[in-house]
């Protein structure tokens, strides 16, 4: 499947990616309407990752521009306690939103995108909770397909079609799911195994040096560095990198220069892409890899 993917991330200030063919927006950081302008329309599923300002200060003007019967549907982590009244205010002063449903939602969820398409929530770490609950989540957008079991495969295309008249699809065939993007939202590299198989995976790496990431680290929620990360996809199955959320205070050039440093030093040879702070990228997958 082709995908066109827009985005913008800078840490601190904003975060926000639309997968247009999908209708999928993952986060709502301040500049959404704006950058996308015409093309939020098409959102009809937002998944915000956490209550990070920066995440989430353009949700009511995208709701305000764009709320129909039903539509955006916004997914939330369960326990965070910021998202009912940011709902309650956002309908007292926009009557005309009350069509928009907020969900909250948890680890392993299935959300039905469409009826091939599923959004899957995967708790991660950014957010420490003390025992409070899912406060911050990653998100996998999974294909689902029906394939005829390899048991009847040698039949042939009437046996094959009689049988399924007789005893269903579901009893005929298996499904089949492919991994299309995983979206890390910000967490630090846990288990690497979480993006196994992942066709896309769009990942923060705020920090190009682990020494910033000890002394810098707003309110003590937890992020990745960019050698992490980049270590992680080394040992990986994934098959397209985009990485985002980087620091303001590294320029296009060290952010592109420590890419190419990691992909050696890790034998990345996948296509690698960057959102650089402070820039909007769009249709990511049509541009040119840093390590290219």
């Amino acid at each position: 499947m082709q995908l066109t993917i827009t985005g913008y991330s800078t840490a601190l200030f904003s975060t926000w990616y639309f997968i247009e063919e999908l209708g999928i927006l993952f986060d709502a950081g301040d500049g959404v309407s704006s950058g996308l302008l015409q093309k939020s329309r098409k959102i009809e599923h937002i998944l915000i990752s956490h209550a990070d300002r920066d995440h989430l200060t353009g949700l009511l003007q995208l709701n305000q521009l764009n709320a129909r019967p039903g539509y955006p549907v916004i997914y939330y982590p369960q326990n965070s306690g910021s998202f009912p009244p940011l709902e309650a205010f956002s309908k007292k002063f926009d009557p005309h939103v009350n069509g928009t449903q907020w969900i909250p939602t948890k680890e392993g969820v299935e959300i039905r995108i469409r009826e091939d398409i599923l959004a899957i929530p995967v708790q991660n770490g950014h957010v420490v909770t003390q025992g409070e609950g899912i406060k911050s989540l990653s998100y996998h957008i999974v294909q689902t397909k029906r394939k005829l079991k390899p048991e009847l495969a040698k039949l042939s295309g009437q046996e094959i079609k009689r049988m399924v008249e007789e005893l269903g699809k579901e009893n005929t065939t298996v499904e089949v799911r492919t991994n299309l993007i995983s979206y890390s939202g910000d967490t630090p590299v846990e288990d690497p195994q979480r993006w196994k198989d992942t066709k896309i995976l769009i990942h923060e790496a705020t920090f190009l040096d682990g020494e910033e990431d000890t002394k810098i680290r707003p309110h003590s929620n937890k992020h990745s560095t960019l050698e992490e990360v980049m270590e992680m996809v080394g040992a990986s199955t994934i098959e397209t990198l985009i990485l985002g959320h980087f620091s303001s205070r590294y320029s296009a050039e060290q952010i592109d220069l420590r890419i190419k440093q990691l992909c050696e030093k890790y034998a990345i040879t996948i296509p690698v892409f960057r959102v650089l702070p402070g820039e909007i990228s769009r249709n990511i997958l049509n541009g040119v890899p840093v390590n290219q």
